[in-house]
């Protein structure tokens, strides 16, 4: 079964840290920007790297974008620029269209035109952090929707010696216990009696307000 192919257009500090992360994964990167130093930064490391302008129509369609499998448009400051090129990708018939926004309105707009995924990577990296701050016991915080989201929270001290039904985390707080990681060794739907020890990792799923409140609840005990 062929890789998948991937086409990065906008080179900035996003852009080139997602071309590079699919090369280290063995998948053919196809990098491009208008900026002939960011493209030979990384021509040694992607399959191919090319300097071209992405609101022009035909040079798109000339290096067969089509027939990519994803194209991720992180263009950085240009929002005009970002939204014109994520416009004509969609004319071309792109198949997956990846969108970096600035802000909400950016997003919108890029949702609305047809891109299959927007990201905002400032506001989701200020996100992880502000809940870290809060909670350090918390490793990661996934939004899933503006309702829902996954967390991974590492075994806080009143965790420790007790099993998931002492916890009683789903009557408290309607969250439900996913999985528990304990060193390489993951335990998928965990039993009510499975016992919660020092280093374990949580992965618990649920509505946003609901795991905000489990994170503030062990983050004060």
């Amino acid at each position: 079964m062929p890789k998948k192919q991937f086409a990065v257009i906008g080179l900035g500090r996003f852009g080139s840290s997602v071309a590079r992360f699919l090369s280290e994964m063995k998948y053919e990167v196809l990098a491009i920007d208008n900026n002939s130093e960011r493209v030979q930064s990384l021509a040694h490391i992607v399959t191919q790297a090319v300097t071209a302008d992405s609101t022009d129509e035909e040079t798109l369609r000339a290096l067969g974008l089509r027939n990519f499998d994803v194209v991720v448009v992180a263009i950085g400051s240009d929002i005009q620029a970002s939204i014109l090129t994520t416009l004509i990708l969609k004319e071309l018939g792109v198949p997956r269209l990846v969108a970096k926004a600035q802000n909400d309105l950016h997003g919108k707009v890029l949702a609305r035109i047809g891109a299959d995924r927007v990201i905002f990577p400032e506001r989701d990296m200020g996100l992880r952090v502000a809940h870290q701050l809060i909670s350090p016991n918390i490793l990661e915080h996934i939004e899933l929707s503006p309702e829902y989201g996954i967390v991974e929270m590492e075994a806080a001290s009143g965790m420790i010696g007790r099993n998931l039904r002492e916890l009683g985390i789903r009557a408290e707080f309607g969250c439900s216990v996913l999985a528990i990681k304990t060193g390489n060794r993951m335990n998928i739907s965990p039993g009510a009696e499975d016992l919660i020890r020092e280093g374990d990792v949580l992965v618990i799923v649920g509505r946003n307000q609901d795991l905000h409140r489990l994170e503030r609840s062990y983050a004060e005990s």
